[in-house]
């Protein structure tokens, strides 16, 4: 069965309102849009390969609003790749400002319901690796996915998985209460993670 084109995901999955820019990013810089299954660790991704050409691929359960920050979001890094290379940290200035510009056209309220477009806006002055870190903003994704299986959480990884987690990364390890005992990789520090929190995309 034929891979379905970056247009017919993008109509399928994206708010109609934000369809038409949505496509204009990608015809401003092309890159293979994938779907995934769902994923418990993250909810898309950003690859490059010398050689290749540019790969993004998103979860293919998520809802019309989540899909649509995600995809601007791993844009984003695409769009930084292609001015800065590798020379910039994966969620640094270059890429906070690349996310808070490409979001800003689809700010709308045609787009976005009240609540959740004022909390864009507030996070969009300064965005977290992981939109999931903002914890306002993750209650609201929940509140208009009442499903909400697809988001990613620390509980629903294996004991000994590696995450990443603001810009570090960990091993799950046992359950203290409502928390997970972790180990910090880089340094070996054990930090205590909250059971529901969300690890960056």
């Amino acid at each position: 069965m034929p891979r379905p084109s970056v247009a017919e995901i993008i109509s399928k999955h994206i708010p109609e309102a934000a369809v038409s820019y949505c496509l204009e990013l990608w015809h401003k810089y092309p890159f293979e849009l994938v779907l995934k299954k769902s994923r418990v660790t993250k909810v898309g991704d950003f690859c490059f390969r010398p050689g290749r050409k540019p790969k993004i691929t998103l979860n293919s359960d998520l809802y019309p609003f989540l899909f649509l920050v995600t995809y601007i979001h791993e844009f984003s890094h695409h769009a930084v790749n292609i001015v800065y290379g590798n020379r910039t940290d994966p969620h640094g200035k270059e890429w906070k400002q690349a996310f808070s510009t490409f979001m800003e056209p689809v700010l709308r309220m045609d787009i976005f319901p009240d609540d959740l477009l004022a909390c864009l806006q507030v996070h969009l002055k300064d965005p977290m690796a992981s939109s999931f870190s903002d914890g306002q903003l993750t209650a609201l994704f929940r509140k208009y996915d009442p499903s909400s299986q697809h988001l990613p959480v620390i509980k629903n990884l294996a004991e000994g998985e590696v995450f990443a987690l603001r810009g570090k990364k960990f091993i799950k390890g046992a359950l203290r209460r409502t928390r997970f005992i972790c180990t910090e990789v880089k340094t070996g520090r054990i930090y205590l993670v909250p059971a529901d929190l969300t690890p960056d995309y």
